[in-house]
């Protein structure tokens, strides 16, 4: 971190960049600084992966899960990980570190394609994105309404989603998932540029990106300590896939993540934290609804 800092890379004179421009009024400096807005700058990749557990969702109907869940996961993340590691090296490749840092709408996929090929590249950007929001939906929805659907057969949530119709699809799960989704894109955002004093209206998309990255981040933690905890209870029970290095790997999981969500927690307060504190409301409602479960619903 000090030789990075002591660098050019670093120097505000030679790209523009440094602490206070990525954080207004972030009071730690130097490498520790670094180290901070490094796990904040963590919220895009993060996002990235947020559905990689997704595949497990469908494991009662996967054959031979115990196999094919862990190459899935294996395998699929991997592939996630070179492409944006690829791309990320395309984008220093084509742009300075202030035209990351400034780009429109913080899109510097769109930005890189019109560096490359103007117009054109643009045109194509959006067509690749909406491609992938195409399918990246589809993955999302189906699997999504899964989570109800094994909710409500453990007598966690309203009986009727726990049905299927006659062709198996949850379906019900299916409307309750698409009404909670249309909710969230109702509220509106307003920016005023302090300079001219324009409004700028938007949605809460972006807000949204930061509350889902520390809820995962969150669950991540309770998931593997789940196994850590499971491991203890149950040493008899067949396990057709061994964690490498554990319990080491587990930890160190538990560890970083638990790091990223202070780090988010601090720096990004009004999204995080707020983000954080949905998730811990639904300690009371489960307790509540154990105790006073409407089964008849």
């Amino acid at each position: 971190n000090c030789a990075a800092l002591a660098s050019h890379w670093w120097s505000a004179t030679a790209n523009g960049w440094n602490s206070q421009a990525a954080q207004p009024g972030l009071a730690a400096t130097g490498g520790f600084a670094l180290a901070l807005l490094f796990g904040k700058a963590m919220i895009g990749p993060l996002f990235a992966q947020t559905a990689w557990t997704n595949v497990t969702f469908v494991g009662s109907e996967v054959r031979d899960p115990g196999r094919n869940l862990s190459r899935a996961l294996l395998y699929g993340c991997a592939v996630v990980v070179v492409l944006y590691v690829l791309a990320n090296v395309a984008y220093i490749a084509s742009l300075r570190l202030p035209e990351i840092q400034n780009a429109p709408q913080n899109r510097i996929a769109v930005a890189m394609m019109r560096a490359i090929f103007g117009r054109p590249g643009v045109l194509a950007m959006a067509a690749a994105i909406m491609i992938s929001t195409f399918g990246c939906n589809n993955g999302l929805i189906l699997a999504g309404a899964r989570v109800y659907y094994a909710m409500a057969r453990d007598n966690l949530f309203f009986r009727k989603v726990g049905t299927t119709n006659r062709f198996d699809v949850p379906a019900f799960a299916l409307v309750v998932q698409a009404a909670w989704t249309t909710l969230l894109t109702l509220p509106r955002t307003v920016i005023i540029n302090n300079q001219t004093g324009a409004y700028t209206f938007g949605n809460v998309y972006t807000q949204l990106l930061e509350y889902i990255v520390s809820a995962d981040l969150i669950f991540y933690v309770l998931l593997v300590a789940a196994v850590l905890i499971l491991r203890k209870k149950n040493p008899a029970a067949e396990r057709p896939y061994r964690t490498w290095g554990y319990p080491v790997v587990p930890f160190v999981s538990i560890a970083l993540a638990a790091v990223l969500i202070v780090d988010l927690a601090c720096l990004a307060p009004s999204t995080s934290g707020i983000g954080i504190l949905i998730v811990l409301t639904g300690v009371p409602a489960y307790f509540l609804w154990r105790t006073h479960s409407p089964t008849s619903l």
